[in-house]
C-alpha cells in the first residue's frame, strides 16, 4: 500500500519489506537528529493493523500471548509475542487497549497469517478479530513531541514516543496541517531502533529464534504466567540460563564505504574468511553520532570482548544479552 506521504518533497521510497513508505527525505542525519530531539514524525503506514474487540478480548489474548494482558489497563501500551509449539517467535504485536478494543500494529504483510491463527483459536470466546490495515495507518511521533493528537485517535505511548492509529483518509491532512515537524524516513527510525537495541521481527529473528536470545524477556514476555503455546520452552531455557545465541551491538569500522547487509556472516577476527561462522548481522545502519553500527546474533559462548569480522568489515561488540 503506497503512502500518500511519498509525495512530500525529497521522499525516496524504501525497498523490501518496508516498501510503500519513505526510506528518507534527503538528509538522513538531519532526520535522525530531529527524532532524537523530539520533533518530526515517521510514516509507518505500511505496517499491518489488527483489532480484537468483544467482552472476552483480554482474557482470550492472555491465553495466546507471551505477555500478561488479562488485566491490561486502558491506554497502557505493551508488546507481546506469539510463539510456535517449540518456543520459536512467529509474531510480534505492539498493542494497546482503548477500553473497548485492542489495537495492534505488526510487521508489514504478517497480519494475514496472524489473523488466520487468531481466528483458529476463537472457539466459544466472545471476540471479533479484524484486519484494519486498509482503514488505519500508523504514524510515529518521537518522545518529547508536542504535536497534538487528533480527538478520538487511538494512541500507543511508550518511552520512545507515540504511535497514532490514524484513519488513512486523515493521514495526509494531519501532516499538512502542520505542527508535527519535519518528516523523517525509515532509515532514521531504524537507526534509533538499533541504538536502543530493540529487536524487530524478520530482521533480528529467523525460523529458530527464541525470546531469550533478543532480550525480549524484559518487554514482551511475562515469566510468571503460563498457558500459552511455547511456554514450556520459555520456562526451560530461563531456568537453565543457556539460550543458544545472544543479541549484540556492533561498532563497525567507519572506513568501510558499504554497510554489511542483513545476513552477513560473522567470524572471529584473525580466523580469516574461511574461519568458523559464529553469527550474522541482523540490521546495520549509519547513526548520526555513533557512526556505522549494527545489531547481530552470535553464538552464546563467543567471548564478549572478542573482535569480530563481518565479511571484510571489522566490528567491536557490546553486550546486549548476557551470555
Amino acid at each position: 500500500m503506497k503512502s500518500p506521504l511519498l509525495l512530500l518533497p525529497g521522499a525516496v521510497p524504501a525497498e523490501g519489506v518496508d516498501e510503500g513508505v519513505a526510506a528518507h527525505y534527503g538528509d538522513l542525519f538531519r532526520e535522525q537528529r530531529a527524532l532524537a530531539d523530539g520533533t518530526g514524525f515517521v510514516d509507518l503506514s505500511h505496517r499491518g493493523v489488527v483489532t480484537v474487540s468483544g467482552d472476552d478480548r483480554l482474557s482470550w489474548l492472555h491465553l495466546l500471548l507471551t505477555q500478561h494482558v488479562s488485566e491490561l489497563p486502558p491506554h497502557q501500551a505493551t508488546e507481546a509475542l506469539i510463539l510456535s509449539a517449540h518456543g520459536h517467535i512467529e509474531h510480534a504485536l505492539y498493542l494497546v487497549d482503548d477500553g473497548e478494543t485492542v489495537w495492534a500494529h505488526v510487521e508489514p504483510g504478517t497480519q494475514g497469517a496472524l489473523i488466520a491463527y487468531l481466528e483458529s483459536m476463537k472457539f466459544f470466546y466472545r471476540v471479533e478479530v479484524a484486519d484494519r490495515t486498509n482503514d488505519f495507518a500508523v504514524l510515529h511521533l518521537p518522545a518529547g513531541s508536542i504535536a497534538e493528537t487528533p480527538e478520538g485517535v487511538v494512541v500507543r505511548e511508550t518511552p520512545y514516543g507515540r504511535d497514532l492509529f490514524l484513519p488513512r483518509t486523515d493521514l495526509e491532512p494531519y501532516v499538512e496541517k502542520g505542527g508535527v515537524g519535519p518528516a523523517a524516513g525509515l532509515l532514521a527510525y531504524e537507526a534509533l531502533r538499533v541504538e536502543h537495541h530493540q529487536p524487530r521481527l524478520g530482521f533480528e529473528t529467523d525460523h529458530r529464534t527464541i525470546p531469550h536470545e533478543l532480550g525480549w524477556l524484559g518487554t514482551a514476555v511475562h515469566l510468571q504466567k503460563g498457558c500459552y503455546r511455547g511456554q514450556e520452552t520459555v520456562a526451560r531455557v530461563q531456568n537453565l540460563g543457556r539460550p543458544p545465541r545472544r543479541l549484540v551491538f556492533l561498532h563497525l569500522d567507519g572506513s568501510e564505504v558499504h554497510l554489511p547487509p542483513h545476513g552477513t556472516e560473522l567470524r572471529l577476527a584473525g580466523d580469516g574468511p574461511d574461519g568458523r561462522k559464529i553469527g550474522f548481522v541482523t540490521t546495520s545502519v549509519r547513526h548520526h553520532e555513533l557512526g556505522p553500527v549494527a545489531l547481530a546474533l552470535v553464538k552464546r559462548n563467543v567471548p564478549t570482548d572478542a573482535p569480530l569480522m563481518a565479511d571484510t568489515t571489522a566490528a567491536a561488540q557490546e553486550v546486549v544479552v548476557e551470555p
